[in-house]
């Protein structure tokens, strides 16, 4: 294919033209990932790596829900601790 100069074409020519070079700078960055996730998934401990991907992320929710789902003890009930602490009915 003969190449030309940079010179603007119909709106439709240039509209292609630009697809297709965003389409191939796309895959250019694309393709390297797809290669590692490949010999990734071809490694004989996969499974292991998996499973230890999974029980880690169980881990993190365990720490996010303990964190922020945990209930605070009632602001009464701490007045009320410390009041008994203070006169010795502990």
């Amino acid at each position: 294919m003969a190449q030309r100069g940079f010179h603007s074409g119909s709106r439709g020519e240039d509209a292609v033209l630009l697809a297709v070079g965003l389409a191939d700078a796309a895959l250019s960055r694309v393709a390297p990932v797809v290669n590692q996730a490949w010999r990734f998934l071809r490694r004989a401990d996969t499974a292991d790596l998996a499973g230890d991907a999974g029980a880690d992320l169980k881990a993190r929710g365990r720490l996010v829900l303990d964190r922020y789902a945990a209930v605070p003890p009632a602001h009464l009930e701490i007045l009320a601790q410390r009041a008994r602490a203070r006169r010795g009915d502990v």
